[in-house]
């Protein structure tokens, strides 16, 4: 059975654009804040999967991956990336002109190329004290390692990471900014996309005036015209574009008389109102602004009401009056974009922002392997002033993990139920 709705190159390339950029969007801000911290960030990628582009520029290799769905920011200390060097191992040193060794090759060793010493590993501390002892045909030399040094395996390079380099060397606020900052440049995506909507589309105006006239409409039809000013209707007088809605709505097949103001000449206009399910429409849209002060309210307004609302959301599934066959997993998601992407750009850049706002949202909810649980843990670390066992925290996060891979099965057997059964 085909895919609903989404038959079209561009819903497709519109699906990969949105979860790319709502990606993208959320790891540059882990990435900014992790890098302004002096955190030695390895990878920074788009996508999940294996590689299918890589390119290395500084410390960071900027990687593509294969699905576009997720994606990371590598930060040291995060992984046991440098356990590769043991003792008693056979490796060669190269270094600098100040003596510090900047490459530890662990193997394809040349003896006696270059500025190179072989041996074998005593003891070595890369994290504070930048120190390699090595025992040189039976005599112990210890190097000093320069803080930027390389590991170098199989060709592969592994720059090393003293603890104030790694995440967990930061301090509390530094690594709270580091995660914190994901989740709030989602909300500032949209924030700019609502903005950008408001730019070129216009922001509604509450004022009595009539913006565009579907041709064709009951509005059309009557003579009214965009820019008309609405004085009163049925001999009401309205202030405001909301009371001009709530009039007509409740005025199905009705004939309305409208007072209005055109070029400083008052007419009076009978408008027979259409019936659209019991609601009444004239198909006319209310009037915008393209003012970019207008704009950026908009966006502000606009990002906290749907805040508000994806809140209430949540608040409901909490209390138990929305269950788990109410949500929608990816394939929904998926799905919705691919229609949404149908209906024109502004459409779909407001449905970019209202996702972006969702994606903020869960990743802040504290729960563990989200960006909301490593918040709580750094928040009991701020008050009993020692982090918890990295061993427990770990556990935690990977039980959370497991319990969310269950979520998004659920969900998604549910978005599969409606999509074909």
């Amino acid at each position: 059975m085909p895919f609903p709705n989404v038959d079209s190159v561009e819903s497709v390339l519109a699906i990969v654009v949105v979860f790319s950029v709502l990606v993208l969007v959320h790891e540059l801000g882990h990435f900014l804040l992790a890098k302004r911290a002096g955190i030695l960030c390895r990878e920074f990628a788009l996508g999940m999967g294996p590689k299918i582009f890589s390119v290395k520029r500084g410390e960071t290799e900027y990687t593509l991956r294969l699905l576009p769905i997720g994606g990371l920011v590598r930060m040291a200390g995060e992984d046991p990336e440098l356990d590769i060097l043991k003792p008693h191992m056979e490796v060669g040193v190269e270094w600098d002109a100040s003596g510090k060794v900047t490459r530890i090759l662990l193997d394809g060793l040349e003896k006696g190329v270059g500025r190179m010493i072989v041996g074998n590993v005593v003891r070595f501390d890369l994290e504070h004290a930048l120190t390699l002892t090595l025992d040189i045909g039976g005599e112990q030399r210890t190097f000093s390692v320069h803080p930027q040094a390389h590991l170098v395996k199989e060709g592969q390079e592994i720059q090393i990471a003293p603890y104030n380099r790694q995440f967990k060397g930061k301090t509390v606020m530094q690594r709270f900014w580091a995660i914190f900052a994901g989740p709030a440049a989602n909300f500032l995506l949209a924030f700019v996309l609502f903005a950008v909507i408001g730019l070129m589309y216009g922001v509604p105006n509450d004022i009595p005036q009539l913006g565009e006239v579907r041709p064709g409409g009951p509005a059309a039809q009557a003579g009214l015209l965009k820019g008309d000013q609405v004085i009163s209707i049925q001999g009401k007088s309205v202030a405001s574009w909301r009371d001009i809605v709530q009039i007509i709505s409740k005025s199905p097949g009705q004939t309305l008389t409208f007072e209005i103001e055109r070029d400083g000449v008052r007419k009076t206009i009978p408008v027979k109102v259409a019936n659209d399910h019991n609601v009444g429409k004239i198909l006319v849209a209310n009037p915008v602004t393209y003012a970019p002060w207008e704009a950026l309210k908009y966006g502000a307004l606009s990002t906290y009401e749907f805040t508000a609302m994806i809140l209430k959301s949540l608040g409901l599934l909490f209390t138990g009056q929305v269950g788990l066959q109410d949500l929608s997993g990816p394939v929904g998601i998926f799905k919705m974009t691919g229609e949404f992407a149908q209906q024109g750009l502004a459409i779909l850049m407001k449905w970019a922002a209202v996702l972006s706002i969702n994606l903020g949202l869960f990743n802040l909810l504290p729960l563990p392997a989200l960006d909301g649980g490593r918040l709580a843990f750094l928040l009991v670390e701020a008050l009993r002033g020692r982090p918890v066992d990295p061993h427990k925290e770990g556990m935690v996060h990977f039980l959370g993990f497991a319990f969310l891979m269950l979520l998004i099965l659920v969900v998604t057997w549910n978005d599969l139920q409606r999509l074909f059964l």
